[in-house]
């Protein structure tokens, strides 16, 4: 009997010691380049699914974490992190670039983050999006199908260590690219609660940003969207309208060709994130073999801007993402946020190498099925786009959502923030399903990123029921 409890304990003493070796989630209280603690809680972590390890960035609500709606935040690209939303879009820090002369960055507090009123994870996915890695040489491959799946069983491996947040209203929130993947995750997540897979989602809608959602749509919106904002003329649109048939995504014909090829001279230099900014040269990385040699080194102390500076080197609204770049590869920084050392050998904000290197599938080009499939389940949905956006037009949303056959609940009018018009919306209705849509007045690509206290408010009146 005493050899049997020995066994015993000795079994119990394994187990915790494997238990306190494999510990994946961290409170984080301080962040190199920001003064003093930090005014929120956050937490970091890696979520283990399959032979891949997902990185995260979980905010609780400031206001009542207990109660408030579970937001699972996942960026575009695919490839960007979700330091992208931390950082740019919703969260609760944001970069200091007014004084920015190299070295460090620093963050200062976001006033208009939806962490106010909303618990909220920023997500690294797919693989190789942040920190996010893979332990074997197939689980660095993913797709729109798989990457769905994936963040799916993330989910709930996620409340399975947070039990605190079963019974938390839960919401889904994508941007851009990722637009694709969120009502797929949805559809996964019924079915999952249907089937009595455990533990349950308390879904209760999404929320997408400038989502990406049918490829065809998305680039034939494009031709209308520039000629209506005056960027091609009425006879170049008349001509390409008449010898494509309406269809700019494949040309059909010698005459649509060379219509489209006119519309292309006139809009090539045109940014499309907004058409009223100066058209920025990419920052995001190439394929390794295109790359040019970068001045980072791994603590990017060496990082010099041009001299001297000047307000002129500041026009390029791509310069706020280099300092992510710069920032999250501080070791400093890596650090703070518990980045498991030789996971990641260069971080970017947005790592356009998975696609570039052939590790992802574009498996999936319309998502307006799904949709439609899910207009019978009660959900609540936001979609809401920048009206100065010609990478995802408002008119071609606009498209997709008339092809859903909804009852129009309140009309077409504008939304206003501080007694102007910050937008226009409309919302409709099917046996419960709700589907608000709103534009942001003089946003682009991303909403979020051009006018945040707009989108906050926004999203607050939103996912408390309130009307825009």
């Amino acid at each position: 009997m005493a050899s049997k409890a020995t066994s015993v304990s000795l079994n119990l003493l394994l187990l915790l010691l494997v238990s306190a070796t494999a510990v994946s989630q961290w409170i984080v209280q301080t962040l190199p380049g920001y003064p003093g603690e930090l005014p929120f809680k956050l937490e970091t972590g890696y979520i283990s699914v399959g032979n891949v390890e997902f990185f995260y960035y979980f905010v609780e609500s400031e206001g009542n974490p207990g109660a408030d709606p579970l937001i699972l935040y996942m960026n575009g690209g695919p490839g960007c992190s979700g330091l992208n939303g931390f950082l740019y879009q919703i969260g609760p820090l944001k970069f200091n670039i007014t004084d920015y002369i190299g070295g460090l960055p620093t963050l200062i507090y976001e006033p208009n983050t939806w962490t106010k009123t909303a618990n909220i994870i920023f997500l690294d996915s797919p693989v190789g999006a942040g920190f996010s890695y893979a332990t074997t040489a197939e689980a660095w491959n993913s797709s729109d199908s798989k990457s769905a799946s994936q963040n799916y069983e993330f989910l709930r491996n996620w409340l399975g260590l947070h039990p605190d947040f079963l019974t938390n209203p839960v919401f889904l929130g994508s941007d851009s690219y990722a637009g694709l993947t969120t009502p797929i995750l949805a559809q996964h997540i019924i079915n999952g609660n249907e089937a009595g897979i455990m533990p349950h989602v308390n879904l209760k809608g999404f929320s997408i940003g400038c989502p990406h959602t049918n490829t065809d749509l998305e680039t034939n919106a494009r031709v209308t969207y520039a000629h209506r904002m005056a960027l091609i003329s009425n006879a170049m649109y008349e001509s390409a309208k008449s010898s494509c048939h309406g269809n700019y995504a494949v040309s059909t014909n010698a005459n649509c060709t060379e219509a489209l090829s006119a519309i292309a001279q006139c809009i090539k230099l045109i940014s499309e994130s907004n058409i009223l900014e100066p058209n920025c040269a990419s920052l995001s990385p190439k394929a390794e073999e295109e790359r040019a040699p970068r001045s980072l080194t791994e603590n990017s102390q060496n990082f010099i801007l041009p001299s001297p500076i000047t307000t002129a080197d500041f026009w390029c609204k791509n310069f706020e993402y280099l300092l992510m770049d710069i920032w999250g590869n501080y070791r400093s920084v890596q650090d703070a946020l518990h980045v498991r050392k030789g996971t990641v050998a260069e971080f970017f904000r947005c790592n356009l190498n998975i696609t570039d290197a052939k590790h992802y599938t574009y498996d999936i080009t319309d998502v307006v099925p799904y949709h439609k499939n899910l207009t019978h389940t009660g959900l609540q949905i936001l979609v809401f786009s920048g009206d100065h956006d010609m990478v995802v037009p408002h008119n071609g949303i606009e498209q997709w959502i008339n092809a859903l056959d909804l009852t129009v609940d309140v009309d077409w009018r504008p939304w206003f923030v501080t007694g102007q018009v910050a937008g226009y919306t409309i919302k409709y209705t099917n046996d419960g399903y709700r589907l608000t849509y709103a534009t942001i007045k003089g946003a682009g690509h991303s909403p979020q990123e051009y006018k945040r206290k707009e989108c906050y408010d926004m999203f607050c009146r939103w996912i408390h029921y309130y009307p825009l």
